[in-house]
């Protein structure tokens, strides 16, 4: 009966670790994090990303004005952000209501919720996230390595409308900018360049 036991528990061990996602170096991290960034600012900016324990931490404080996150390791493929550090407050609540188990329809409600409020603010001027994604089999996690990645942007300017931008609701032709919930607080400028503009090797 031990014996059983202990090939069982043996069994489960061996299964555990083998979901446990594996934790880039923190200069793997570092290195695909600031992927998504202009090349004049990726070793200025702030990095997130994950500790030996899978714990999401800073890996590195930065000088100028981008916040980048690492990819997660739990998750196949790469994706990757920066954006302007005065989203840094709605993109941490975002990220605190997620790791509360709020679905994402609740995450929408709440913060905006508080932005009403003014307990959540916005930035007052236009804010640039950049997001940088690759699929599974154009990423090597273990060395950062990556090709035929795909750069897209989003400038956040809340409240903006179709009207006050003079942008589309959607896009009319291949990289064109449209605008994405206009007239609330997440309102921003959408802009999708064709795939071969952005790809690396």
């Amino acid at each position: 009966m031990n014996a059983l036991f202990l090939v069982v528990a043996a069994g489960l061990l061996t299964k555990a670790l083998a979901q446990s996602p594996v934790v880039p170096s923190p200069d793997v991290q570092i290195k695909t994090a600031v992927l998504a960034a202009p090349d004049d600012k990726r070793a200025g900016a702030t990095v997130y990303g994950y500790s030996a324990a899978n714990e999401f931490i800073v890996l590195r404080k930065g000088t100028n004005e981008l916040v980048c996150l690492t990819d997660d390791p739990a998750q196949k493929g790469l994706s990757v952000s920066c954006y302007h550090k005065d989203l840094d407050p709605f993109m941490e609540r975002g990220r605190v209501l997620k790791k509360e188990g709020k679905k994402p329809a609740e995450i929408l409600t709440i913060r905006e919720q508080e932005v009403k409020a003014r307990k959540l603010m916005m930035p007052s001027h236009p804010s640039t996230l950049y997001a940088y994604t690759a699929k599974a089999e154009d990423f090597t996690p273990e060395t950062g390595d990556v090709k035929n990645g795909y750069l897209r942007y989003v400038v956040y300017i809340p409240y903006a409308t179709a009207e006050s931008t003079g942008l589309p609701l959607k896009p009319e032709a291949p990289g064109m900018p449209w605008i994405m919930d206009p007239g609330t607080h997440r309102a921003h400028i959408m802009i999708n360049p064709p795939q071969s503009a952005t790809a690396s090797h």
